[in-house]
């Protein structure tokens, strides 16, 4: 079989599916104008010769691309209320050639319906084949041939669910033969093209190495008519003809009333068809002839075959070989014992599942139940005065376990009598009981464990955990589950006053807020306030800050870890809402700790902490927040590794983007601030990342909500109650053309960066892709950026220029305020130097800027000094309050919307009173044109876990990469 490197490698990259094989391509110009042609496929023999055809509606001669030719095909055609047969020249394309156009085409809206569907059809052949289902066989001229198979009930549902969608033109070539005018089967058809697929893509160049030679290897036909029955027997069982199963029935159960005379079992051979599974019988019936001819004419030969691969699995059905009539067989004890593990997995492994009779109650089962000792004590809080928080490592928890049989609990010494019995039948609660003597003695082994009281709450909140690689539920008890039901339910509880120290008037979404702050950090959890940019985070911690004052056991200095351009904001907002609360910067060369009074906030820069860690680390803090908290979304960085050293009662962290390309930046932000919740960080990938991301378990995502839930509060201003009183806001995108300097730079970086990456090894190819695009971006800037000129002429030269000063105007004859983000510093500069040129003052805002400057920059835009804010779109994309623009450009585009979201906010967020106009400015027909539809698919998707920007395009194949630059007019 082939598993190893002949299979293609199918990689899903948005909506594209990329068969990682050198294939001949069609050029983009190519695809667009098959892709609005009618398509059919046309069987072959053997299976790979089969051909899509695509002709146009309108009978006019298709455009072919190398890899095709151009032949006359007859094809069905509507006339009235029926069909009629037509000659039109059509391009037939070979599977290898027509399976990136198909797959190309799904995502056109252009596409016609029947290239559409192929192409559906087309995507599931490459999930068939990437999954291995691959069977050898012979096509009806004898020639070797893969295909699908073997096709389970869920494949073949699908088949079945592509079949009835196949809309008329996609099988409208008539079938050969006199008579009234008939199309393809659906289904039949259908099923051909995934055999096509299936034969084409495993003959690589490698396929021998596994093959052993060029049998089911070479692309070129060979004649193998002595493999017949070998073939037979490969399909026997799986998706040809029949499939078996055993039914175990058991005799002596009225009559064995004591242990000493147990029930007899024997196994019943039963076929099913595959065609109909609904269609069963008994073994003997089928050799009777009295089972109907649901199972066809090769019934009793196929049986056959799946009862030798059958035995193979499992050897006690071997007496069945030799039987006249293969009907049941004979169960000892042992092998009763060996069919209800080891046995039963070995017959699923070869298509035969077992059943079992219902009269016998079956099914060990497992679960867990977590709490406190039976001595009444409570779960100690942070604000305990003695003992242990509800996080201390020796505040543990035990799990003890139950088991039952169905419904029935077990005691302990039915348990040890079950595991001690070393027999499958056991009469238990005067009936007889079947539980795998295996099974029974591994779970005895489990006894009562201790666990830290973050282990026992994440179990309590997912309802099981893993023990021995399989998962138990669990159920809490005591105060844990009283706590559970507190962190979970989502009715406002536990309301609290307003902070009389907090010159403010809260709203009620961050009174819920401050609510819910304090519900949490009262029990010593850390948590995480995921509100949208400018929902107010920052006013809902001071009012946490003030509220813990009150209390004696929470009260302490709070520290607040923040990028260095957000420090002049904590402070004006503290002395703003808090006035009379001590505040000070611990930053620069100067900073101190000593005489920290204990309500006082203490604001630092993330690269401060990581250098002075150890005195940070001396304080006894009542609380510590990491504002932007998406700097520590990696865990082994240095600061994420410094942050979790600081100790605190409590821990909260603030971001308005708890994910932005995967689940693991979310286990680094609640791992820093509730230690454990998520298990290591590698657990957490195995269990939830890739099941997750990947969509492979639906259980996986529904687990991970509820774990995560209760710490993660998240608001959007979009949702109903949050904003009412947020003005509009208007997103347009607005597309430019390049310049004739501009279209000339683009195409020839284009052509000689694509022949510079083809052929080249991995590691380097990716390093050149990035460069490529970096490039293409900045020829869409202005060509200065790119030649990086020290004293360029702009005007004249750039589309998106010519663009931004017509907004400008606007803008600026209107007397309003306006912000540029851009993501390279030297682009700013030189539209910093382009405006002063032309008598428009504008502040710059980069990296590199002092926290001073920044502060100055600030206050000068809001009081309306200076209308034009440019920006750095990494140094200001957050924390900064710029609430007089009523305009936002992005110059550029980055490939994250998220951060995109984030730079926006700085204009629109609460004290926002005007409505807000974004403009993004794409240069037509270019690599940013197609980045901005998959920025545009991926904002749609809200809760989705984003892509990883430029890491997915540097998996591209060549063709891909070479359609996503090629330049598609747009320009002047």
């Amino acid at each position: 079989m082939y598993t190893r490197r002949p299979l293609p490698r199918v990689v899903k990259f948005e909506e594209y599916v990329i068969i990682a094989q050198t294939v001949p391509s069609a050029t983009p110009s190519e695809i667009a104008e098959l892709a609005r042609c009618h398509a059919v496929f046309l069987p072959g023999d053997p299976a790979r010769a089969g051909r899509t055809a695509f002709w146009r509606p309108d009978g006019e001669r298709p455009v072919a691309p190398s890899a095709g030719s151009v032949e006359e095909l007859t094809v069905a055609l509507p006339d009235g209320e029926g069909v009629r047969p037509a000659r039109v020249p059509a391009v037939l394309l070979p599977v290898r050639a027509a399976l990136p156009l198909l797959t190309r085409a799904r995502s056109r809206t252009d596409a016609h319906r029947s290239t559409v569907f192929w192409g559906a059809v087309a995507l599931e052949a490459l999930h068939l084949v990437a999954r291995g289902l691959l069977l050898p066989g012979l096509s009806g001229t004898d020639h070797d041939a893969w295909r699908t198979g073997p096709l389970g009930p869920e494949e073949t549902e699908r088949v079945l669910h592509l079949a009835a969608a196949m809309p008329p033109e996609a099988h409208a070539v008539p079938l050969d033969g006199a008579g009234p005018l008939r199309l393809p089967d659906p289904e039949r058809l259908v099923r051909a093209f995934l055999d096509s697929v299936a034969d084409t893509l495993p003959r690589s160049p490698a396929a021998h190495l596994v093959t052993a030679g060029p049998a089911y290897a070479s692309p070129v036909p060979r004649r193998l008519s002595g493999l017949r029955s070998w073939t037979a027997d490969v399909a026997a069982g799986h998706d040809s003809g029949v499939r078996l199963s055993l039914r175990v029935e058991v005799r002596g159960l009225d009559t064995a009333e004591s242990p000493e005379t147990r029930p007899r079992f024997r196994a019943v051979l039963q076929v099913h068809s595959v065609r109909d599974p609904a269609v069963v019988a008994d073994a003997t019936e089928v050799w009777a002839d009295t089972a109907g001819d649901a199972f066809g004419t090769r019934a009793r030969m196929d049986a056959l075959l799946a009862l030798r691969r059958a035995a193979r699995a499992w050897p006690a059905l071997t007496p069945l070989l030799s039987a006249a009539v293969p009907d049941a067989v004979e169960l000892a004890d042992e092998e009763v014992a060996e069919l209800l593990g080891a046995g039963s997995r070995a017959l699923a492994g070869a298509g035969v599942e077992v059943h079992w009779p219902r009269e016998l109650a079956r099914g060990l089962t497992t679960r867990a139940e977590v709490g406190p000792p039976d001595d009444g004590s409570g779960p100690r809080t942070a604000s305990s005065d003695t003992g242990p928080s509800f996080l201390s490592a020796d505040a543990l928890l035990s799990f003890s376990w139950s088991f039952a049989l169905g419904d029935e609990r077990l005691t302990r010494e039915e348990l040890d009598r079950l595991a001690e019995a070393d027999r499958p039948v056991v009469r238990l609660r005067d009936r007889w009981v079947l539980v795998d003597p295996e099974e029974a003695r591994r779970v005895r082994t489990r006894q009562d464990r201790k666990v830290t009281p973050v282990d026992a709450l994440a179990a309590a909140l997912t309802g099981s955990t893993e023990v021995d690689g399989g998962r138990v539920e669990v159920r809490a008890t005591g105060w844990l589950a009283a706590l559970r039901e507190r962190l979970t339910d989502p009715r406002p509880q536990d309301a609290v006053a307003q902070p009389a120290a907090l010159h403010a008037t809260l709203r009620d979404y961050q009174r819920r807020g401050l609510d819910w702050l304090v519900r949490m950090t009262s029990l010593g959890l850390g948590c995480c306030l995921a509100d949208d940019m400018g929902l107010g985070k920052t006013i809902t911690l001071i009012a946490l800050h003030l509220h813990r004052q009150t209390d004696p056991s929470a009260a302490g200095p709070t520290l607040v870890v923040c990028p260095t351009s957000l420090m002049g904001n904590w402070q004006r907002e503290i002395e703003r809402f808090a006035p009379g609360t001590p505040v000070r910067r611990f930053h620069g060369t100067r900073r101190d700790l000593s005489d920290l009074a204990a309500g006082e906030f203490v604001l630092t820069t993330y690269g401060t902490m990581r250098l002075d860690t150890a005195r940070l680390s001396a304080v006894p803090w009542g609380l510590v927040v990491a504002d932007e908290a998406q700097h520590v979304k990696n865990p082994y960085s240095e600061t994420a590794r410094r942050l979790r050293s600081i100790g605190a009662r409590a821990r909260v962290a603030l971001t308005g983007t708890p994910v932005e390309n995967n689940l693991s930046e979310l286990w680094a932000v609640l791992d820093w601030a509730t230690p454990g919740l998520l298990g290591r960080l590698g657990t957490f990938r195995r269990h939830y990342a890739q099941a997750v991301e990947g969509g492979q378990d639906p259980g996986a995502a529904d687990r991970l909500a509820r774990l995560v839930r209760p710490f993660l509060l998240r608001r959007r201003k979009s949702d109903p109650g949050i904003a009412p009183e947020l003005p509009p806001k208007t997103e347009t995108d607005h597309p430019v053309s390049l310049t004739a300097e501009q279209t000339a730079l683009y195409e020839a970086v284009v052509r000689e960066a694509l022949t510079e990456i083809a052929g080249t090894d991995s590691m380097a190819r990716r390093g050149m892709i990035v460069k490529l695009l970096t490039s293409l971006k900045q020829i869409c800037n202005h060509p200065a950026q790119f030649l990086k000129e020290e004293r360029p002429r702009t005007t004249g030269r750039s589309g998106k220029l010519e663009l931004l000063d017509e907004l400008l105007g606007v803008i600026l004859a209107e007397g309003a305020s306006v912000l540029v983000f851009t993501q390279y510093v030297q682009m700013a500069r030189l539209l910093e130097g382009h405006l002063a040129a032309r008598g428009v003052p504008s502040l710059l805002l980069h990296g590199g800027t002092s926290v001073a400057a920044r502060e100055s920059m600030v206050r000068r835009f809001q009081d309306g000094e200076v209308p034009v804010f440019l920006l750095s779109l990494k140094a200001a994309g957050t924390g900064l309050n710029l609430t007089r623009a009523e305009h936002v450009v992005h110059y550029d585009r980055w490939w994250n919307p998220a951060v995109e979201a984030q730079a926006t906010d700085r204009a629109y967020r609460i004290g926002q009173t005007r409505p807000v106009q974004v403009h993004r400015l794409v240069a037509e027909g270019t690599v940013e044109d197609r980045i901005a539809a998959l920025l545009h698919r991926k904002r749609e998707l809200a809760d989705a876990v984003l892509g990883t920007g430029e890491s997915a395009l540097t998996e591209l194949t060549d063709a891909e990469l070479a359609e996503l630059v090629e330049l598609r007019g747009g320009t002047r």
